[in-house]
């Protein structure tokens, strides 16, 4: 490179500066791989998350509610599509006959889905109990409505032939209703699992009609 002096005595080669050298940097074999796995991790999610979407399936769900103990029906369900249901272990649509006739384990409530642990074909009796059923007329049942699972309290009334404070002591027993009737006479008949040392006692006092019901507990 030359460069024109001032007092015309022609040029004078200047020096010439170096061309700089970019350094490369110098990558990383473990971060090239960190970054080709979180890309491939990526991936695989995205395809998951795709793959449970369109995962979707028939199921059943619960249409209106159910009360602990009563028999199932085909109009307490209905099926719903849901993606993605696989993990909530829902009962498939494909299966309601081997649901309906079964008792509901616990309450149903509409708009949930109906899994097989709600339902059961054990009965509701417990160890020790017998069930006895008790016919009543409407002004005798404690509610409008008795449902699966109530506890109740048997009290004997008082015996016309008896006096004093025999008369005003009435002999008590816990029971839990199971299930219950209305015949077309408007009486109620409650189906009641009770201790196998109380039924013979029930059975008579029923037989005399002295028996009153009291619902201590819903279920």
């Amino acid at each position: 490179m030359s460069l024109a002096t001032r007092n015309g005595t022609g040029s004078v080669d200047a020096p010439v500066s170096p061309p700089k050298v970019v350094r490369q940097r110098r990558v990383r074999p473990g971060l090239l791989g960190l970054a080709v796995l979180l890309i491939a991790l990526g991936g695989l999610g995205a395809a998951f998350a795709v793959t449970s979407v369109r995962a979707t399936g028939s199921y059943l769900a619960v249409a209106r509610p159910v009360e602990v103990g009563r028999e199932i029906s085909a109009a307490d369900l209905v099926a719903v599509q849901v993606a993605g249901g696989q993990g909530l272990r829902p009962v498939p649509a494909g299966r309601l006959d081997e649901v309906i006739g079964k008792r509901a384990a616990v309450a149903l409530v509409p708009g949930t889905l109906l899994t097989l642990g709600q339902v059961t074909d054990d009965p509701l009796l417990g160890p020790g109990q017998q069930q006895i059923a008790l016919g009543l007329k409407t002004a005798q049942v404690p509610a409008r409505e008795l449902h699966p699972g109530d506890k109740v309290l048997l009290v004997s009334t008082p015996d016309d032939d008896a006096d004093g404070e025999a008369a005003a002591a009435g002999t008590r027993f816990s029971a839990i209703v199971i299930d219950t009737d209305s015949p077309a006479n408007d009486d109620k008949v409650l189906y009641l699992a009770l201790a196998v040392r109380d039924v013979p006692a029930v059975v008579a006092l029923a037989a005399e009609e002295r028996i009153a019901v009291v619902l201590t507990e819903a279920a």
